[in-house]
């Protein structure tokens, strides 16, 4: 199983529940620093059984929609391909969104959406669920739209009268502009991160595939491909 986390503070819980075991990867992109929980560097990856199976993406402030894009896309892509999860758990955290109370990134709605979408696109089981967000109105915005994107149905962006419109005033839309908050996050720093994290994922397999078959001296690649991993890029 995968857990993916977009929450703006570090999955630390979840992390720790799973450390030494292999069975499940945990990633998260989280604001890193003088933040709670304080936790989550890039070397942090796991122990005993389970080191690299543990993914961290640190960010710094005002992380927006393109810092999300290349920080996301190629690190699930590559967790998928070599971990080959037969399910995933994503934590949609809001507090990731800009003007969140607590949390420090400048994402808008439909970004954070979009690592929805992407994660969805890979037609794995998915469990999606809530995590912090301490702005009510985005929050509410953020987790109806992802419910319209996990059920392939697309809403029209005016938020209809009802008893609580007062809270979505004056926009009175799911989707609203971000701030101007400078994003601390440079490309450089964002390839050097993410070169880090491919560079440690070389280090995991997939967990479901027998490989003592592989490994007993049975033929190779055809044999590999019928468990469903390719050998071929390692």
């Amino acid at each position: 199983m995968l857990y993916i986390d977009i929450d703006c503070h570090h999955g630390d819980g979840v992390e720790e529940a799973f450390l030494t075991t292999d069975r499940v990867m945990t990633v998260s992109f989280h604001k890193y620093g003088d933040f709670f929980p304080g936790t989550g560097s890039i070397n942090d990856v796991g122990a005993d059984a389970g080191k690299y199976y543990a993914v961290n993406y640190p960010l710094n402030s005002g992380a927006d929609d393109l810092t999300m894009e290349l920080a996301f896309k190629p690190v699930i892509k590559e967790i998928i391909d070599r971990f080959k999860p037969e399910a995933i758990q994503m934590q949609c955290g809001s507090d990731s969104l800009c003007g969140d109370k607590l949390g420090l990134f400048n994402i808008s709605i439909r970004g954070h959406g979009e690592c929805v979408k992407y994660v969805k696109s890979f037609g794995i089981p998915l469990v999606l669920i809530g995590g912090g967000g301490y702005s009510l109105r985005n929050v509410g915005r953020c987790w109806t739209y992802e419910t319209s994107i996990a059920l392939g149905h697309e809403i029209p962006n005016e938020i209809p009268e009802h008893e609580y419109s007062t809270y979505y005033y004056p926009a009175n839309a799911i989707h609203v502009p971000v701030s101007n908050q400078e994003n601390m996050n440079t490309r450089a720093e964002l390839e050097a991160t993410t070169k880090k994290v491919l560079e440690n994922l070389k280090n995991v397999k997939a967990t479901t595939v027998d490989y003592s078959y592989y490994h007993n001296g049975n033929p190779g690649r055809k044999d590999a491909a019928f468990l469903g991993y390719d050998y071929s890029e390692n």
